[in-house]
């Protein structure tokens, strides 16, 4: 990097870019990747708007067509890239490019000509003094081992990184990525919101349309499920007894223009019941039932109950979803067993999620 420059750091994820300055405990801007358009707008119309200003408070995103600059993790649209990034770096870190330099974390195995065409992005549509490119199982060992004296002094861990697009399990020996060991999931963030507006077009309202707020749903209500037949059983019951039911509302464009869960407090409640044992009837009785009234549901919500844990699940059994791959615990032990004898014990006791 250049003496006496501002270093900025962009982790330029399918789904969320974050944005922020080299030694910042936590980024500035965490900001959709993508620019968008109401439905309302005229076709022609040139009025997109671009990261933070769909987090507005004033937008409805009801019906809102998208456009990523990444495909399947890969940097496809460099235009669409360029209007992103000109409002992080403008409005939200309010920097100069030109008297900055850019660490960037790029996906593994970014292919030749995509790097290229993201250096002539970075240099001749920004002008920055230098680029450091990155990526991210290396810098989140970094990170990991600053904060873990016990991984520092191995120098080893096995980086799981469930992205937007993609998952993979990487192992990093001595701060550099074994990419001969890498192994990719074609399963990620977008695969699953899309398989739950499915569930919920199916069940309840068509939200086929519907991404952003599907996938604000999923981020705010899913969990994983640490024993899924005792919860598939609590999830069967009636509307009283059920721990996991919980309503999402959409927005009715007048009186609210986001969507959010109805009782946040109480959805958050029932993530991680009791792993030993089944909650009896008496205890669900107790403490389940207490308080909890019959939703009346109106037409612009829907209800969840055993979606909020199905859906993560499919990360373990991607053949529920008709892909002929393995899931994410034997991808973790393929990734280990690829590596070295010596230091596989190491990677299984250094997992960093």
């Amino acid at each position: 990097m250049t003496a006496g420059s501002r270093v900025v750091v962009i982790d330029n994820g399918g789904g969320l870019l974050k944005a922020g300055f080299g030694g910042d405990k936590d980024p500035i801007a965490v900001v959709p990747n993508c620019i968008a358009k109401s439905p309302g707008s005229n076709a022609n119309s040139k009025k997109w708007l671009a990261a933070d200003q769909l987090q507005a408070q004033d937008v409805d995103v009801t019906g809102m067509t998208l456009r990523r600059p990444i495909d399947r993790g890969y940097l496809i649209n460099t235009e669409v890239q360029r209007e992103v990034w000109e409002r992080v770096l403008r409005s939200l870190l309010q920097v100069d490019p030109t008297n900055s330099s850019l660490l960037l974390v790029e996906p593994q195995f970014n292919p030749p000509g995509l790097q290229h065409a993201t250096d002539e992005l970075v240099f001749e549509e920004f002008g920055f003094n230098s680029l450091c490119v990155a990526d991210a199982p290396s810098l989140v060992h970094l990170y990991e081992a600053s904060r873990q004296p016990s991984l520092f002094h191995t120098q080893c861990s096995l980086v799981v990184d469930c992205g937007f697009s993609f998952t993979h399990a990487s192992p990093v020996l001595q701060n550099f990525t074994l990419n001969y060991a890498v192994r990719r999931m074609d399963l990620g963030g977008k695969a699953l919101t899309n398989y739950l507006k499915e569930l919920v077009s199916y069940r309840s309202l068509n939200v086929m349309d519907e991404t952003l707020l599907i996938d604000d749903a999923k981020e705010k209500l899913c969990f994983v499920s640490l024993d899924v037949p005792r919860d598939l059983r609590l999830a069967s019951l009636s509307f009283k007894d059920n721990p996991f039911r919980c309503s999402y509302i959409l927005p009715d464009g007048i009186t609210y223009k986001k969507g959010f869960v109805k009782d946040l407090d109480e959805a958050r409640r029932y993530c991680s019941l009791p792993v030993e044992g089944e909650l009896d009837k008496k205890d669900g009785d107790s403490g389940i039932d207490k308080d909890r009234k019959k939703p009346e549901l109106s037409q612009n919500e829907f209800a969840l109950t055993n979606e909020r844990f199905l859906v993560p699940e499919m990360l373990f059994h991607p053949i529920d979803l008709g892909m002929n791959q393995a899931g994410l615990a034997e991808c973790i032990v393929r990734a280990a067993q690829t590596c070295h004898p010596y230091i596989q014990p190491v990677l299984y006791q250094r997992y960093v999620l």
